[in-house]
């Protein structure tokens, strides 16, 4: 259950995003499928990283955003999702070789762009762990990212199974490891945040049983700066630009550029007065119905 691949037909992008469909390998030892849109000479490049048991097609929303925003955009199927081939899900082990394919193949495309990572949970691992393999960003927004692989199995057992759940960690931990081929100790991004040499955003839910807050808190305290922390009030282990749409493209569209554009960003501050974050009509957050869980 827990490795089984998530295979699937994806096809064409939708004609809005004015997309390619694109296959580059990677070391994870399969071709992987994506895809790819153009953006506006100057405006920075983002890969858009998934979650387990998800696919591409999760990052649709803030691929539009980005895109009209004037971002090129890359959005791959990690190994054993969608369209790319692999016999296990990983949890970040091989997928952070698919992070480093994917990445050098976006920089190849967008020539000389200042590239970012926005990676979902799991996303948000392979992003960390790739750095470690020469994938290096120049930002990196980390949305619900587990700190180590073992409190993310411990916090899912709670959830399910109430206060017996955790005993179980361990031994889960070792049959799934034995059979995908990875070590739990070689699953924790939180020893290389610190490492990762370029700004950081950590997003997470404040309502997040799947990732606690006190756990996205500490990988913020371990990432070193420039540094930002966006606790999503109310929100779950959910998809967080469906959640809150509108201050996540204020927070991390502001984010990107401001580390992507900052010569542009730079100008466009010194001439907006207050600077104040875009809101709904009536002040507050908007939410949505299309929130979708992810590892």
């Amino acid at each position: 259950m827990f490795t089984r691949p998530n295979a699937g037909r994806i096809g064409s992008a939708p004609a809005a995003l004015d997309a390619e469909s694109v296959v580059f390998p990677s070391e994870s030892g399969t071709l992987l499928h994506a895809w790819f849109a153009r953006g506006r000479a100057g405006a920075g490049a983002v890969l858009l990283l998934h979650g387990v048991g998800a696919d591409r097609r999760v990052m649709l929303d803030r691929a539009r955003f980005l895109r009209a925003s004037g971002y090129a955009v890359l959005l791959p199927d990690f190994q054993a999702h969608g369209e790319s081939v692999g016999r296990h899900i990983t949890f970040g082990s091989l997928e952070s070789r698919d992070a480093v394919a994917a990445l050098h193949y976006l920089r190849a495309r967008s020539p000389g762009e200042p590239v970012g990572i926005v990676g979902v949970s799991m996303g948000g691992a392979a992003a960390v762990l790739a750095n470690e393999r020469g994938g290096v960003a120049d930002a990196y927004v980390l949305e619900s990212m587990y700190p180590t692989i073992r409190e993310a199995v411990r916090d899912r057992l709670r959830a399910w199974l109430g206060p017996i759940g955790p005993l179980f960690t361990r031994p889960l931990i070792g049959v799934v490891g034995a059979q995908a081929g990875i070590e739990a100790d070689s699953l924790r991004p939180i020893d290389f945040i610190g490492r990762l040499g370029a700004p950081v955003l950590v997003a997470a839910g404040t309502r997040d049983r799947y990732t606690t807050l006190a756990e996205s808190e500490s990988l913020y305290t371990r990432a070193s700066g420039p540094k930002e922390f966006w606790p999503v009030e109310g929100a779950g282990h959910v998809d967080l630009y469906a959640y809150a749409s509108m201050e996540y493209e204020a927070r991390v569209g502001g984010f990107l550029a401001r580390y992507l554009r900052p010569a542009a960003t730079a100008t466009a501050e010194a001439g907006s007065g207050d600077g104040a974050e875009p809101r709904s009509p009536n002040g507050t957050r908007p939410k949505s119905l299309r929130a979708t869980l992810h590892l």
